[in-house]
């Protein structure tokens, strides 16, 4: 309330000072408040926001993969030339575009996700794809999800909460010019070019060898062109919200390098992705692509925006935890998905695996024991075995 003198060369002003309550309330009232509409929408809703489009993004996902599946099983009945053989008849399917059209709905929804909440909340969030995939590739695909594989899920499931419980909040990136600043970091570059090397030789080395017959091949691809394509996501983001925001984001070259970068890693992705669920189980392609996509984007964001500064030593432990639950989730799909294996047939499974009593057959057996000399005369030797 005091009062205070301003004086200039031309006249002299008498100014009452206010409080800050007063100065927000008066910028409300007239609506003069200098941020704009996208700030304080993003200041108040956007953790929020960005969760639930995450959540959305996971249900148009993990429905996507199975009508693309079913799209690539309709072209081999008609003997088309299958994907994992580079054919690429699928795209006369009708059915395989509205997998391809779900799919770019729920990028689109994962795309604003990233520009509203940080990478390290929004792509962990993937494993509720994992889990819609699973369900409906056993009841649309019929393709089985035996007990194990349906508590490997859920292990995932737990793993990529408690990743998202610890999860380090990122640095503040709002302007590309700090987006730039960031890309030109010494430790990014290294990693960056570390990560195309490994892309390189993946793609013209090991895919032509092993890429039908492992299934990490392709799907470790499609993760490591994720943390391009994530990044670039990311960039374009913050590019949307400054146009919204009034700034000359068009005539910022950073803006056409995402661009650019964007569509060729998505291209990449879907190609080796498509290849993948053609020979492969989709119950085991689609939780290892999460894995794998999940881990290296949470690296990439820890480095490209130092996330790791504001961790403390239980997140840390809580998200390594996390990692090691979502590896040995993983595991329990891969390494028992052969295994018939349910609620119904367990105790026979575990009496199975006693050993079986002895029958009439297994009384008389001939063994031939060549006890190491060269004798020609020497004959083989019958036992007797009773029990």
């Amino acid at each position: 309330g005091s009062l205070v003198t301003l004086s200039c060369l031309s006249r002299r002003v008498v100014c009452r000072v206010v409080s800050d309550a007063d100065l927000a309330d008066s910028g409300q009232d007239n609506g003069t408040s200098d941020d704009s509409w996208v700030t304080q929408l993003e200041s108040k809703y956007g953790f929020y926001i960005g969760l639930g489009l995450a959540v959305f993004s996971s249900f148009l996902i993990g429905s996507s993969v199975i009508l693309k599946k079913k799209g690539l099983l309709r072209l081999v009945e008609k003997g088309g030339t299958r994907a994992g053989d580079g054919g690429h008849g699928y795209l006369k399917d009708w059915l395989w575009w509205a997998g391809l059209l779900t799919m770019g709905g729920g990028e689109a929804a994962n795309f604003a996700a990233y520009a509203f909440a940080p990478a390290t909340i929004v792509t962990p969030l993937g494993a509720l794809s994992v889990l819609i995939s699973a369900i409906l590739s056993s009841y649309l695909l019929g393709e089985r999800l035996n007990l194990l594989g349906k508590l490997g899920c859920t292990l995932s499931i737990v793993g990529s909460t408690v990743m998202v419980i610890h999860a380090p909040e990122d640095e503040e990136v709002t302007t590309l010019d700090e987006m730039t600043l960031k890309l030109r970091e010494p430790g990014f570059l290294a990693y960056a070019a570390i990560l195309l090397v490994v892309c390189l030789i993946l793609i013209f080395y090991l895919a032509p060898r092993y890429g039908q017959s492992n299934i990490l091949v392709y799907l470790t691809i499609c993760s490591v062109i994720g943390a391009f394509s994530v990044s670039s996501v990311k960039g374009l983001g913050i590019a949307i919200k400054g146009f919204f925001a009034g700034r000359p984001v068009l005539q910022h070259p950073l803006t056409w390098i995402l661009v650019i970068t964007l569509v060729a890693s998505i291209t990449t992705q879907i190609n080796y992705l498509n290849k993948s669920l053609d020979i492969f189980n989709t119950a085991l392609v689609f939780p290892i692509y999460y894995v794998l996509f999940t881990t290296i984007v949470i690296t990439t964001s820890i480095i490209l925006f130092k996330e790791w500064v504001t961790m403390t030593v239980v997140d840390i432990i809580g998200t390594v935890c996390g990692f090691l639950t979502i590896i040995l989730g993983i595991f329990l799909l891969h390494a028992f998905k052969d295994m018939d294996v349910s609620l119904g047939n367990l105790p026979r499974v575990l009496q199975s695996e006693e050993q079986a009593p002895v029958t009439q057959d297994d009384k008389n057996i001939l063994i031939d024991a060549d006890n190491g000399s060269i004798v020609p005369e020497d004959k083989p030797k019958v036992f007797m075995i009773y029990s």
